[in-house]
């Protein structure tokens, strides 16, 4: 069946003329569909004719709560979300005071396989489509009655790894007649895919480009972060000096830090060479204690901070989340599949 809300607008007026339908008629669906219609029978104002021949042939998106927590401490609410096929991913909506910011996940899983990261631990099992993406966004605001204004791809997967569905995505949340969220109001974070980089690089988009750099040097990176042996850290660093060169875009570089690993005052100072000559932020993330990584929160953040801002590096820690709730990335998909093999088993 036709996946309905992952088309745009002009490619929704193309299908109503391929069905012998007035092109008028893609308008009015567009806009149910982005308000959370999740049926064709609520949409009033299309004929019950119509109305029967869209639900033959189309399919609407909308996934189901199976796990709604909230923080008794900051009010963020993780939610584990059950798509049409059974396989579960999370979205998380926090409390800032700029406004309301979902953190959404771009894929069933994750490969590259980082070692200190809960959502690659069962790896990658699918892309998620443009409509389960817009839906993270929409009925995480319809359920919470929080108005979205702030998006951030950074939860489970790698968006320049499902790049074309992620570019469909963004369109369509961006859309006027849509839920109408700024590029200006969206970051996306990336492992470090290159050529993914290389073309936002290209388009020229007004979103925020955050890299998950962890570690300068290619030893280190490489013993945390699969990709680095695909992607050197030293390619990474270039192409996004070539990023600001050609969007003037800053750059924002997450950092979680690693006790004996990554917290070295030389790996500070290399931070800083590498980003000589390009404006950049480093975001320190103090490390979640994920049960089956080796790895522990560093003891050595403020002192971090302090050797990157005395080389004139703009630096935050960022502020720990639904503490109490399994906020971080992929821990509560992983506790509902450790239920369900236990389930099987039983």
């Amino acid at each position: 069946m036709v996946d309905i809300k992952s088309m745009n607008l002009e490619e929704m007026r193309t299908y109503f003329q391929e069905i012998g339908e007035p092109s008028f008629r893609a308008k009015q669906v567009f806009t149910w569909l982005h308000r959370g219609a999740r049926s064709f029978d609520e949409m009033s104002n299309l004929a019950k004719v119509l109305r029967c021949k869209l639900s033959q042939a189309c399919r609407i998106t909308v996934p189901t709560v199976a796990r709604k927590q909230e923080s008794r401490l900051d009010g963020t609410i993780k939610y584990l979300w059950e798509l049409q096929d059974g396989n579960c991913i999370e979205t998380v909506l926090m409390k800032y005071h700029h406004g309301n910011t979902v953190c959404i996940s771009s894929q069933v899983g994750c490969r590259m396989g980082c070692a200190f990261c809960a959502s690659t631990v069962a790896g990658r099992v699918r892309d998620l489509t443009a409509s389960e993406m817009l839906d993270q966004v929409l009925f995480t605001q319809l359920d919470s009655g929080r108005q979205i204004s702030n998006i951030v791809l950074m939860g489970i997967g790698e968006p320049l790894d499902n790049r074309d569905n992620v570019l469909k995505f963004l369109e369509l949340v961006n859309h006027h007649d849509g839920m109408n969220i700024g590029m200006r109001h969206i970051s996306l974070s990336t492992c470090g895919v290159i050529p993914g980089i290389e073309y936002l690089a290209q388009q020229h988009f007004q979103l925020t480009l955050s890299v998950s750099l962890h570690a300068p040097d290619s030893e280190t990176r490489s013993r945390i972060m699969p990709v680095n042996k695909k992607y050197d850290v030293e390619e990474l660093f270039a192409v996004c000096h070539r990023y600001f060169e050609m969007t003037g875009r800053r750059i924002s570089f997450e950092y979680a830090m690693i006790d004996g690993v990554n917290d070295h005052d030389w790996q500070a100072d290399l931070i800083a060479k590498r980003l000589a000559g390009m404006p950049g932020h480093v975001n320190l993330i103090p490390l979640n204690n994920v049960v089956e990584s080796p790895f522990k929160p560093s003891r050595r953040v403020a002192a971090f901070q302090k050797r990157l801002e005395s080389h004139g590096i703009a630096t935050t820690v960022r502020r720990s989340l639904g503490g109490d709730i399994d906020a971080s990335c992929g821990q509560l998909r992983r506790k509902a599949l450790e239920e369900k093999e236990g389930n099987s088993r039983q």
